[in-house]
């Protein structure tokens, strides 16, 4: 399934985690060693999108993508993921949340600029396309952004604890479309998550596309992309 023609489309509303930005996994990888972990930075990497469907049907039953249950869960499949049994994933993965939400924090874990993303950003806003960051997030998303150098490469920023609402809520994706001032039809949001960024776009009128570097959706009914580098080109390229 492909995305929208370009022509089709005013503006690009993107997700910030695992969409603009990721985990330091080195710094992650630390972690993960002071606790008896071993696990090189592209084992963590592949084993972070696996778990992602598991976070996504996690949520799906009503949880929020900012609560401590969910980064539990999350970590706890990363670390399955990296081959660690069930007794070592319980007793772990409440000790690497605890570091990570408050010896790190949020913008010291999520500070990786993926690769390709600033020329991507660049080539997508010359083509005239409007880019807002919708986020589910603590508050910090737009700082963050700033610090890593992203922050003049979008137009807006929505961060769900700045509007009191967060994905998949439609009324996130209404601050986001006026900020924009685009319509709904006209607007094409990108995110690593089905049950927050897919089905809350549909849900508030938008077009959804799904992240999904190695393959780890099975039979999803939306269009997927390697990566916001990879979409650049779909749309540049061959979507007008």
């Amino acid at each position: 399934m492909r995305p929208p023609r370009r022509a089709d489309l005013d503006a690009l509303f993107l997700d910030a985690g695992n969409t603009l930005v990721t985990l330091d996994h080195t710094l992650v990888c630390e972690v993960l060693t002071a606790v008896g972990v071993t696990a090189s930075t592209g084992a963590l990497a592949r084993a972070e999108a696996a778990a992602r469907p598991v976070v996504s049907a996690f949520l799906a039953g009503g949880g929020s993508s900012e609560g401590r249950d969910t980064f539990t869960v999350y970590v706890g499949t990363i670390l399955r993921g990296l081959g660690a049994d069930g007794a070592a994933v319980e007793t772990l993965a409440p000790r690497i949340v605890r570091t990570l939400r408050h010896e790190v924090g949020t913008q010291r874990l999520w500070s990786q600029v993926l690769p390709g993303v600033p020329d991507a950003l660049r080539a997508l806003r010359a083509a005239g396309l409007r880019l807002v960051v919708v986020s589910n997030s603590d508050g910090t998303i737009e700082a963050g952004l700033r610090e890593m150098g992203l922050r003049d490469q979008v137009d807006a920023v929505i961060d769900s604890a700045v509007v009191g609402a967060e994905k998949p809520d439609p009324a996130i994706f209404r601050h986001g479309l006026s900020a924009a001032g685009t319509r709904p039809e006209r607007t094409l949001h990108v995110g690593d998550l089905y049950d927050v960024d897919i089905v809350g776009a549909r849900r508030a009128g938008l077009h959804g596309l799904l992240l999904d570097p190695y393959g780890d959706w099975e039979s999803v009914d939306c269009p997927t992309a390697a990566d916001v580098p990879a979409l650049a080109r779909t749309l540049l390229d061959g979507g007008r």
